[in-house]
């Protein structure tokens, strides 16, 4: 946050105030799902306000056993989701009976070169107890020089049990802006989660 100075010599004497920053987090939407949805999409307000947009899920919770949570990008305002993207996908696990852990990239969730949905949250289960929560970066959306890279972290409790930890990047190849995109479980609908957008402020 900048510092703002003020040229009077108490605060008594201030008449005035320049604009105060809000921070570098700025919430524009928030989509609160508690009844069974096939997908959850953000159709507005991704475009040059911000050079960084923040997805943050929250106990995304799935209808059926065993999915995994995706996302695409759209480059007409929601009509299509099926950008061409290339990416790579890394994960951690490790069970309840700390009899399997592992560290593995996992060849068949990147894409090259596809244009379907990139799976994110891994295979969180549907009991009552099971969710997965996460953070996705998507950098100068509306950039029509560059293609738009992005990153995505989180963590689930899967359906068998395991901690898993997930870790996504790759990039929208496209010179095109990027002006909406869509969740959704790989099968079945969104039974219950939280996810918020965020404007991140400009240098």
């Amino acid at each position: 946050m900048a510092l703002v100075k003020y040229n009077n010599r108490s605060i008594l004497n201030v008449t005035a105030l320049d604009s105060i920053a809000s921070g570098d987090m700025n919430l524009i939407t928030t989509n609160t799902i508690s009844s069974g949805v096939s997908s959850s999409s953000f159709t507005s307000s991704i475009d040059s306000t911000y050079d960084t947009y923040m997805f943050k899920f929250i106990n995304m919770h799935p209808a059926s056993d065993g999915v995994s949570l995706t996302f695409n990008g759209s480059i007409d305002g929601g009509s299509n989701f099926n950008v061409t993207k290339t990416t790579s996908y890394l994960e951690a696990i490790h069970d309840e009976g700390d009899s399997s852990t592992g560290l593995n990239y996992q060849t068949s969730l990147d894409i090259a070169q596809g244009t379907g949905y990139q799976e994110l949250l891994r295979i969180p289960g549907n009991d009552n107890d099971q969710s997965g929560s996460g953070t996705l970066m998507l950098f100068s959306p509306s950039n029509t020089t560059f293609v738009k890279q992005f990153t995505y972290t989180g963590a689930s409790v899967t359906d068998s049990n395991f901690a898993n930890n997930n870790f996504v990047a790759g990039y929208f190849n496209t010179t095109s802006a990027i002006n909406a995109v869509d969740f959704k479980f790989s099968s079945g609908n969104i039974d219950s989660g939280v996810i918020k957008m965020y404007g991140l402020s400009k240098s």
